[in-house]
């Protein structure tokens, strides 16, 4: 079973219209049930379409920059096993141990490490703050980010990469679950409130994130995983709140009513703005 799986994922990168219908089935399949069984009612400027119409253009920029990334990381990945460079090589691990070792640190670099820094870090809080600025959190929201953020958010899966020496595999599989977990941590469903608690220990859970979305701190400083709940858990960053407390938007830093305005979210992180998040 391992060596169809290995094999399947080996080359998944060859396949990036393949890639792209898990983004876009999931997407289409958590839209519905969204409809089906809300966390919390949504009031859209304008409606469902406008607001996805501007999240989806975030998404398309965002994927066209990491179109490019995808070769960096090939080229880097093949780097590590030829020189037998990170904890994969270092442990002479097992195809799971590969796998494990990949994830847990493409995780760590590419999920909680870059999310805490674009927080404390005033200029690249002014990008990771368009992030913030969606009063509506649904599906679309997840890979609204400026393409500065996208940028870097590259980056430092790249250091997740020379850290672990992840094979490609390692990569893809890591990748297809960030796929979905970005969908379902954002998407608007209302999961039985055990079932959510259940997951949140390991995985970070649609209302755990929900939180990190609240439109107060520390609540927005919390919460920083991508897939996995235990970084927050060990690093003392994990916060609850009653989902029907939270309240989305920001209480400064952007005009709310401002939220779907495409051309002002590219260009506010380049103008002078008020005291940020660290002062």
């Amino acid at each position: 079973m391992w060596e169809r799986v290995i094999d399947y994922f080996q080359t998944l990168d060859h396949r990036p219209i393949e890639r792209t219908l898990y983004l876009v089935t999931g997407m289409l399949l958590l839209w519905m049930i969204e409809g089906a069984i809300p966390l919390v009612g949504l009031r859209y400027k304008k409606n469902k379409v406008n607001h996805a119409a501007v999240n989806l253009t975030f998404t398309f920029i965002h994927l066209i920059i990491h179109t490019g990334f995808a070769v960096i990381i090939v080229l880097l990945s093949d780097w590590c096993r030829t020189n037998h460079f990170g904890f994969v090589y270092w442990l002479d691990a097992s195809v799971i141990g590969a796998i494990v070792i990949g994830f847990l640190a493409l995780d760590f670099f590419g999920g909680w490490l870059v999310h805490i820094t674009e927080h404390k870090i005033k200029f690249l809080w002014r990008f990771h703050v368009i992030h913030h600025t969606d009063n509506n959190v649904d599906v679309t929201t997840g890979l609204r980010h400026h393409p500065v953020e996208s940028v870097l958010r590259g980056l430092f899966f790249l250091m997740g990469i020379i850290v672990s020496g992840a094979p490609i595999y390692s990569v893809m599989i890591y990748q297809t679950c960030l796929v979905f977990a970005t969908q379902i941590t954002h998407a608007n469903i209302n999961l039985p409130p055990l079932m959510d608690k259940i997951v949140s220990y390991l995985f970070v859970s649609p209302n755990m994130h929900k939180v990190h979305h609240h439109w107060k701190q520390p609540y927005t400083d919390s919460n920083y995983g991508a897939v996995l709940a235990i970084w927050d858990r060990l690093l003392g960053t994990f916060m609850k709140l009653n989902p029907g407390e939270i309240r989305y938007g920001l209480d400064r830093y952007y005009p709310n009513e401002k939220d779907e305005d495409l051309g002002l979210l590219m260009k506010h992180p380049f103008k002078k703005h008020p005291p940020t998040v660290n002062d």
